[in-house]
């Protein structure tokens, strides 16, 4: 791959259970690229089959990056996933090779192309504080608080994703200002990367009858084993790997508190919910190639896929 100032990327985006990882695969394969994870969910190492990382097998065909190398106790936020990726993606050009970031968290990606918004540091008694309301009140309260104060935000967030919800609350508390004002305000006008997007778009309708397949075969292939065995090693369900969708309904099945319908049910949910959330935040991104995931061989005989060839050659 030529040199460039600006380095070159592609990038396969969309909801989950679009069919992501699979066309990454047949991706990566014919263009010589290497697959770079995008995902909050996917970089801990508990959940593999929950967060439908790829298989060992996935990983023989092509070089895999940033899976499942996280304990469940650790947080992981925007800035520790550029500090992750940036290193990667420079050995990967240095060795003439494509990266090929896959994922449905498109925050993670935006930072990584335009950096970070100068956001100011955040006192350590506004955080205590709003910690210790999470713990108190729990998660759900507080994304509550969150729609009154930042409502973009509390749509893009889970209701039990408490690391981002106490992090756009203290941004608030501590600056005046929302986490979305700051995001808008603050974009950078000389991306870091030269970013080929392409998309993965279905209507939310079509979509959930996939995911709710999706998740019956996750539960075959042992998800609430998964779950058993990370709770061994971590037993603190306010762990942040305990948040991500999946992980949380399972547990409560693991602890007495639900029954394995109940969590299927409210899994199904959710991840619906959060699909939607996805699908809110590509559409406005204008710069995506989209495809639809029943197209696949089209987009192989289309001309983006010219496009991404040739970004091997330019």
């Amino acid at each position: 791959m030529a040199a460039h100032s600006v380095p070159q990327i592609l990038c396969l985006i969309g909801p989950t259970g679009t069919g992501k990882s699979s066309l990454a695969l047949q991706i990566a394969e014919r263009a010589g690229a290497e697959i770079v994870n995008c995902d909050s969910r996917q970089v801990y190492a508990d959940f593999p089959c929950i967060t439908a990382q790829p298989s060992d097998r996935d990983r023989s065909r092509c070089a895999h990056h940033l899976y499942g190398f996280l304990p469940t106790e650790e947080a992981i936020d925007a800035g520790r996933f550029i500090a992750l990726a940036r290193p990667v993606l420079e050995d990967i050009h240095s060795r003439g090779r494509l990266p090929l970031l896959v994922g449905g968290t498109g925050l993670y990606l935006k930072a990584l192309i335009y950096g970070l918004a100068p956001i100011p540091e955040i006192p350590s008694e506004i955080r205590e504080r709003i910690e210790a309301e999470c713990k108190e009140l729990g998660p759900e309260a507080l994304h509550r608080r969150l729609q009154e104060v930042d409502p973009e935000s509390a749509d893009r967030l889970h209701f039990r994703d408490r690391q981002r919800i106490a992090r756009a609350l203290e941004v608030v508390a501590a600056t005046g200002k929302s986490l979305t004002w700051w995001l808008r305000t603050y974009p950078c006008d000389q991306p870091r990367y030269s970013a080929l997007k392409v998309g993965l778009w279905t209507d939310l309708e079509d979509l959930t009858p996939l995911l709710k397949a999706r998740i019956g075969r996750m539960l075959d292939r042992g998800a609430m084993q998964e779950v058993e065995a990370a709770w061994k090693g971590c037993s603190d369900e306010h762990a942040p790997g305990w948040s991500g969708i999946g992980c949380w309904e399972l547990l409560q099945v693991f602890l007495g508190r639900w029954s394995q319908a109940e969590a299927e049910s409210v899994w199904v949910k959710n991840t619906r919910a959060y699909a939607k959330r996805q699908l809110t935040w590509f559409k406005k991104e204008q710069d995506v190639q989209w495809v639809q995931p029943g197209d696949v061989p089209g987009f192989f005989n289309s001309r983006l896929w010219e496009k991404v060839c040739g970004l091997m050659t330019e």
